[in-house]
């Protein structure tokens, strides 16, 4: 979702350095022994702690890692997110492996909201898994897309026309699978305050 630029200091990871996206900062983090990494609001301050240290941010690199070594986040997962440029505006949603970035499916449309990519993004997600009859959760940090999915309906406000017909037939297809299937697959909420924005964030920052 969108929000401000972040920059991330890694110190102690896989490959220490500045990086610019939540996903590339937790590939070099995740699962790495005592990691230390801290984000801060400026590429300025970020240059600036990568050569201070970690030790002057000792307090607040330590609390860090404390959250995301205790997070419980589920890595046997794919993560879902969407962007758009306006509301409605430019929509574009895609799909990931939650530690290694590595993106699954993708898709654009000239014209939506956020909360129909989010919505679309899930169910896309279910899909996918289904098929593949594969036990992963699946991550969104969207409870209204959870909510929508919940009661099989996207209620979303946009009006329907020439210009939106082909979204909105996407939706009526993503209202159908979710009447038409079960689904043993976790949804599970991103806690972005937490472990910072989701590896599937487009980083529109």
């Amino acid at each position: 979702m969108a929000g401000k630029q972040k920059f991330y200091v890694v110190w102690v990871g896989a490959k220490p350095g500045i990086y610019k996206t939540w996903p590339e900062c937790q590939r070099q983090v995740a699962g790495f022994p005592k990691a230390k990494y801290k984000s801060f609001s400026t590429l300025a301050e970020a240059q600036q702690a990568l050569k201070k240290g970690p030790s002057a941010y000792q307090n607040k690199t330590k609390k860090a890692t404390s959250r995301i070594s205790n997070s419980l986040i589920n890595y046997n997962s794919i993560a879902v997110d969407a962007a758009c440029s306006g509301n409605p505006g430019k929509m574009e949603y895609q799909g990931v492996d939650t530690k290694t970035g590595q993106q699954y499916f993708h898709y654009a449309s000239p014209l939506g909201t956020n909360n129909i990519g989010e919505f679309l993004a899930l169910v896309h997600g279910l899909g996918f898994l289904k098929h593949r009859k594969s036990n992963r959760a699946i991550y969104t940090d969207s409870k209204n897309a959870m909510v929508w999915v919940k009661k099989k309906k996207c209620k979303t406000t946009l009006d329907r026309n020439p210009e939106t017909e082909p979204l909105f037939q996407l939706i009526d297809r993503a209202e159908q699978w979710l009447k038409n299937n079960t689904y043993t697959t976790e949804i599970l909420k991103w806690e972005t305050k937490s472990w910072g924005e989701i590896p599937a964030d487009f980083g529109r920052k």
